[in-house]
């Protein structure tokens, strides 16, 4: 009977859709991160991608042995996160224990697929021996990470289980054991958080400021603007958090530090967030500046609201002409690449005239005076590529009370949103950095 069922499906249908979810999947992935899409373009592309994890499901256990457990060992990352999703939502237990049974096997790059796999798949479907493969000797830090890391997203993160790795000598557990501890807000020892804020491993360093900062530990504030001083080339989290929540002598910080090229670009994308006057004054000025012309137009027109199109934007054949010719440069497709090119002088004349209205020392987001109300709006209206910036500024200033996890599925971003705009504001009313200020 199995065997007639196995020969009666249409196994070409089956394999389309397997095809299909893993194309639609690296649409939506990519959307999540493109300065041209907003959440209503992104929630297009997902119904697009939804039919056909679907119909994998429907499929069964003749589908999942033939093409999804062989999917998981494939060397492309739509395919394992597609086929990894498919098994953990089958209502065959067999399913999520073949995902199980792929971690300890995959490699690192798989194994960042299988995580982002468990990152999408609802609270409910996380199998429940999960938590177990970290009492596991041999268990690489990889597999560790993708283990605490899943605990965090899902909250299922206690104490008994993260704290145990907050001091593992792999920074890249360690790393994880801070992200799922921030998350489930649990308190951490200041002793150990010193410890890590002054990792020399970037991941580590940025997931400590983050924790810290979430727990309103004044040493997190410190090292962050440490880091942003040090003038490290990866230290692109510190400087946008100096943006977020940066007062004047922050704003300085970062204006200054625009002399150094290797920095541009990370301070500009910091300056956006601002939202003052002085960092669009210097926004205009850069938009002369070829390379980071682009960049300078997307965050002024986060502060000002000035969409850079019609007038305002030039073609940007006419600016690159020459890119070509270094062999050197780095041609893979980077979100950035779909930003407009600004027009300097028309933008500097609109500037003129517009700048008289804004007072300096307010912060502005799109043009209006930011608020409470201002943030939460953006969430559903600003582009992709900015809006994982605003629901980090949301969780640190409510202290990770409310987040909006902005690579989920749209449903799941929404019903979120909407139970934070429900809640008063004066969870989130303040700067994160009052808090911080001794």
């Amino acid at each position: 009977m199995v065997e007639h069922i196995r020969r009666s499906l249409r196994w070409d249908i089956y394999e389309t859709h397997l095809d299909e979810a893993a194309f639609r999947w690296s649409q939506w992935e990519a959307a999540l991160d493109a300065p041209d899409f907003t959440l209503a373009d992104t929630a297009e592309l997902e119904e697009r991608f939804a039919a056909h994890p679907d119909g994998l499901i429907l499929g069964g256990a003749p589908v999942a042995r033939r093409l999804l457990e062989p999917a998981l060992a494939s060397d492309e990352p739509e395919r394992i996160v597609t086929a990894a999703r498919a098994l953990l939502r089958a209502e065959e237990p067999s399913g999520s224990a073949a995902v199980l049974a792929a971690l300890p096997l995959a490699e690192p790059p798989a194994l960042a697929s299988l995580r982002r796999a468990f990152e999408l798949a609802p609270s409910s479907a996380i199998p429940a021996p999960l938590p177990s493969l970290l009492e596991k000797e041999d268990a690489t830090p990889a597999l560790c990470a993708l283990v605490l890391d899943t605990l965090g997203v899902h909250g299922l993160a206690t104490a008994a289980r993260c704290t145990p790795f907050l001091s593992h000598p792999e920074p890249e557990v360690a790393a994880a054991a801070l992200r799922a501890a921030s998350r489930a807000r649990l308190p951490l020892e200041p002793a150990l958080l010193q410890r890590t804020l002054n990792s020399k491993v970037p991941a580590l360093r940025d997931a400590a400021i983050l924790a810290g900062l979430m727990g309103s530990h004044p040493e997190a504030w410190a090292a962050c603007r440490a880091a942003a001083d040090s003038r490290v080339p990866d230290g692109r989290l510190p400087l946008l958090l100096l943006g977020l929540g940066g007062d004047e002598r922050d704003l300085k910080r970062l204006l200054e530090l625009l002399s150094d090229e290797t920095l541009r670009a990370n301070v500009l994308w910091a300056l956006g967030f601002s939202g003052r006057v002085a960092a669009a004054d210097a926004c205009v000025t850069l938009m002369r500046e070829t390379p980071v012309a682009a960049l300078a137009g997307e965050s002024f027109s986060a502060i000002t609201g000035l969409r850079i199109e019609g007038v305002h934007s030039t073609a940007k054949e006419e600016q690159e002409e020459d890119a070509g010719d270094d062999l050197d440069a780095d041609l893979s497709p980077k979100p950035e690449d779909a930003l407009p090119m600004p027009h300097p002088e028309q933008v500097a004349a609109w500037w003129r005239e517009a700048r008289v209205r804004l007072d300096s020392r307010q912060r502005y987001l799109a043009g209006q005076p930011f608020t409470p109300q201002a943030l939460l709006d953006a969430l559903v209206s600003a582009p992709m590529r900015r809006r994982h910036a605003l629901a980090l500024e949301l969780a640190l200033r409510s202290q990770g009370a409310h987040q909006v996890p902005t690579r989920a599925f749209v449903e799941h971003q929404l019903a979120r949103w909407r139970a934070i705009r429900a809640a008063p504001t004066t969870a989130f009313s303040r700067p994160f950095t009052e808090r911080l200020r001794g």
